[in-house]
This record gives C-alpha cells, sequence and structure tokens, in this order.
C-alpha cells in the first residue's frame, strides 16, 4: 500500500476512535454489580483517608459500610455534589474527580475549602441516609447509637420543624410568613440545617488552619478563633436550612423555601452535632455553648425538652 494511503487509513483510524470515546462516555463507573461494588468502596476509603490528613471529621463516615454509597459524576449545574436519600446515591460533579474524567474521586487536598464544604454537606446526608435505614435496630453504629441520634432528630421533626416561619422573599430577611409541612418537609428542613452546620463547622476549620498553619484542635488560638466564628453566625442567622415544597403549585413559584432567622439551628442541635458529627473536644464545643448563653435573641422560636436536655449536657 502506498504511503500516503497507509497515511489517510491511521487518520481515519483515528477519528473513529474519536467518534467512538465521544458516544461511551470514559466516566461512567464500570458496568456489573461486583465491579461498581468495587470502585465505590475503593472511592470510600480514599475519601476517608483523605479527609484524615486533612484533620478534617472522619467518625461517621467510618460508620458507613464502603458500600452504601453508590458514586456517580456528572456535570452538575447548580452544586459540586448532591445525594439522592433512600437510592444511596451521590452525584459528585466531574470537576470534583481526577482530571475530570470522572472515574476517581480528586484528591481531597486539590479541593477547594468551599468544594470541601459542599461535599461533607452530602456526606453528613449520606450519614443520615444510614442511620435512617438503621432506624429501629437498636445497635450501636460506629460507637453511635443510632436509636440515640434518630430519636432526638424524630423528635426535633415534630417539635421545630413541623411549624416554622420563612422568608418568602430571601432578600427581605424580615418579611416572615408561617408555614405548617409535611412529615416529609419537616424531615428534609431538619436535614438540610443540619447539613448547613457540618459543612459550615468544616469550611471554617479549613479556613482557620490555612491562615494558622497549624491543626484546630491543637491550637487554643484558632479553637477560640472557631468559637468566635460560631457566636457571630448564630447572631446572624447564617446557619438555617430549606426544604422543597411537596405542593407543586408552590414550586412554580420557588423551588426551595428558606426558614427565617427565628427557625435557624438550635443551640442543643448544634451541641449533638459537634460531638457526635463533627467531633469536637469537649471544651471546644463547652466554650461554643457558653459563647451564646448571653447572646440577646440567641433562643430559637420552638424550645423542645430534648433541645433543652442537649444544651445542658456540657
Amino acid at each position: 500500500m502506498p504511503a500516503y494511503c497507509t497515511h489517510i487509513a491511521l487518520r481515519i483510524a483515528v477519528a473513529v476512535l474519536f467518534v467512538s470515546l465521544a458516544v461511551c462516555p470514559v466516566w461512567a463507573i464500570p458496568a456489573g454489580e461486583g465491579s461498581r461494588d468495587a470502585a465505590a468502596g475503593r472511592m470510600w476509603e480514599q475519601l476517608i483517608s483523605g479527609a484524615g490528613s486533612l484533620r478534617l471529621p472522619v467518625g461517621f463516615l467510618k460508620a458507613i459500610p464502603s458500600d452504601f454509597v453508590h458514586f456517580e459524576f456528572d456535570d452538575l449545574r447548580t452544586y459540586a455534589a448532591e445525594y439522592h436519600p433512600g437510592e444511596h446515591r451521590m452525584v459528585l460533579n466531574r470537576t470534583l474527580s481526577f482530571h475530570a474524567a470522572g472515574r476517581d474521586l480528586r484528591s481531597l487536598k486539590t479541593m477547594t475549602s468551599k468544594e470541601l464544604e459542599v461535599l461533607y454537606h452530602e456526606l453528613f446526608h449520606a450519614y443520615m441516609d444510614f442511620l435512617e435505614s438503621r432506624e429501629g435496630e437498636g445497635r450501636s453504629v460506629g460507637g453511635i447509637s443510632p436509636d440515640d441520634l434518630l430519636v432526638f432528630a424524630r423528635e426535633m421533626q415534630v417539635c421545630r420543624y413541623r411549624e416554622v416561619a420563612i422568608t418568602p422573599v430571601v432578600q427581605r430577611s424580615q418579611e416572615t410568613e408561617v408555614r405548617y409541612l409535611s412529615d416529609a418537609e419537616a424531615w428534609e428542613a431538619l436535614n438540610e440545617t443540619w447539613a448547613v452546620f457540618v459543612g459550615w463547622a468544616v469550611w471554617n476549620q479549613l479556613e482557620l488552619e490555612k491562615k494558622g498553619g497549624r491543626s484546630m484542635l491543637g491550637s487554643p488560638q484558632l479553637g477560640e478563633q472557631w468559637v468566635a466564628r460560631f457566636q457571630r453566625a448564630m447572631e446572624s442567622g447564617e446557619l438555617r436550612g430549606y426544604y422543597v415544597p411537596q405542593d407543586p403549585e408552590e414550586r412554580r413559584v420557588t423551588q426551595k423555601r428558606f426558614l427565617a432567622f427565628s427557625d435557624r439551628i438550635s443551640v442543643g442541635e448544634a451541641m449533638r452535632l459537634m460531638k457526635q458529627v463533627v467531633g469536637l473536644p469537649d471544651k471546644l464545643s463547652s466554650n461554643a455553648m457558653e459563647s451564646v448563653r448571653h447572646v440577646n435573641n440567641f433562643q430559637t422560636r420552638h424550645q423542645c425538652a430534648s433541645d433543652m436536655l442537649s444544651e445542658r449536657k456540657k
């Protein structure tokens, strides 16, 4: 075959290869139940290892079996990650994958504080999904009793999140309306509020350690700065969640209803999360509690018995 014919044939073969790659995305997780579980398990172990190297919370992650969460990558337009409870499915933006190829999770050390905040927000949803899947079994999971945490969550769902105040227009935070939520809406409002706090705690730890150049947990000075940030967040009402309305007519108006300042996370809820999820030392969480004791209007609209009990357990 003449040389120019060989060259043309080679170019055609390369073109066919590129078309094949475009049709069959390389970021799809390998087919087959066994290979999917193996890939998910490997990714989960990498995630825990990476989080540990950054001194981020890993206790609640270790409680989740490595094959519980099923990872996928996609071109997400709004968020870096999203979790689908019930399906145990974590969808990550392709930008969080190695070389944006959508196969392996990028090293956590290469992620920004904001990306890790969003990731931990969704990882907390996975944790609650796991505990909910074990609800009623009454056995310890990773040193934490599911009944203990979930009973508290269910009480908060009824006591705090069944009736809430929302801000119909987010930009007008002083204008509020009362809403009576369904069980599903109340559960989502609680989960989103708690996940907002977990993400906030991780972001602030990362930012303080980046500026301070050392571990926050080993530095009283950085710990004091974290407590000061917590106090400001409670005063400003930054730590509040949202829910997606179940009513189709309401969803035509807005996809999310944000809770009002009066329905931000309570101190009792924050204390539970500091100890059982974020893993803060008792002294640091107690200092955070003391920082808001004398803040004007730090109490939320609803005061629940178990919520107040959590505040007293220092």
